[in-house]
């Protein structure tokens, strides 16, 4: 069983119990529900940087990468730095993340939010919706082409923004439908942890030019984006690189500026 495994399945009954205790109903009655979203897709068509930053405490692979800075003080870091996205991890047991962390990013910072979260079941869409988000990540590695449609066209229709994310052509192949709105390819191999922007390059020929293209995993330099603004990636995730540093709205400001020379 490797990571991704082991975390679906523990997300499965997380969202089991969580279904049990708050009803859609009270979801459906959150304050944010009604807010105007912001979409993410088109902050990156119209940027030069394309950088969407992330709030990440630890991860399976590299345990703790920052346990003491505020979401508050990031996410007003990254406003100021000029990312087009925040991408929140929501996931506790593999991330150190929360729905809270969510909500303390929208009363925080204006910018569209992502929900970095392993999702299968509409139930997550509506509690992202509920807690501030603007766009959900939908992951082909752990979904079946029906349940990419279903949960796409219901995040369409709460006026969610959908990130598809795929590892490999085959998971391109089963995911590319309308009711996406980004595309990414994730550098890092999920069974070995090993990461290449290859997998970005070579995937990004197949991908249809009606999607935003984003790459994700391993972008830690300005290199890595000019290598890879060729093959028409508008969007580049990066999370360590920032949240490593003791101020991740400052480090992603000088990058930036750096990338926009």
């Amino acid at each position: 069983m490797n990571i991704l495994d082991k975390i679906t399945l523990d997300k499965r009954k997380e969202v089991a119990l969580k279904k049990s205790i708050i009803p859609v109903s009270q979801l459906e009655q959150s304050v944010l529900f009604e807010r105007p979203t912001v979409s993410l897709a088109n902050n990156l068509r119209n940027s030069k940087s394309g950088i969407i930053a992330e709030h990440k405490r630890r991860s399976p692979s590299k345990s703790v990468i920052n346990n003491t800075l505020t979401v508050q003080d990031v996410s007003k870091g990254y406003e100021s730095a000029g990312v087009c996205g925040m991408s929140v991890l929501t996931d506790g047991k593999y991330f150190g993340g929360s729905l809270d962390d969510l909500l303390t990013a929208r009363a925080s910072c204006n910018l569209p939010l992502l929900r970095k979260e392993f999702i299968i079941d509409s139930y997550q869409i509506l509690e992202a919706k509920a807690y501030g988000a603007d766009v959900i990540l939908l992951i082909a590695a752990i979904l079946s082409r029906d349940e990419i449609k279903q949960f796409s066209e219901f995040a369409k229709s709460l006026n969610l923004d959908v990130l598809l994310e795929v590892h490999n052509e085959e998971e391109l192949h089963k995911a590319v439908m309308p009711s996406l709105d980004m595309l990414g390819v994730n550098n890092r191999n999920l069974k070995t942890f090993e990461v290449s922007l290859e997998t970005s390059k070579g995937l990004s020929n197949i991908i249809p030019n009606d999607f935003v293209k984003v790459s994700e995993s391993g972008i830690s330099n300005i290199e890595a984006i000019k290598e890879l603004q060729p093959y028409g990636y508008q969007g580049f995730l990066i999370g360590e690189n920032f949240m490593k540093t003791d101020n991740p709205g400052e480090s992603a400001g000088a990058f930036i500026k750096e990338l926009e020379l």
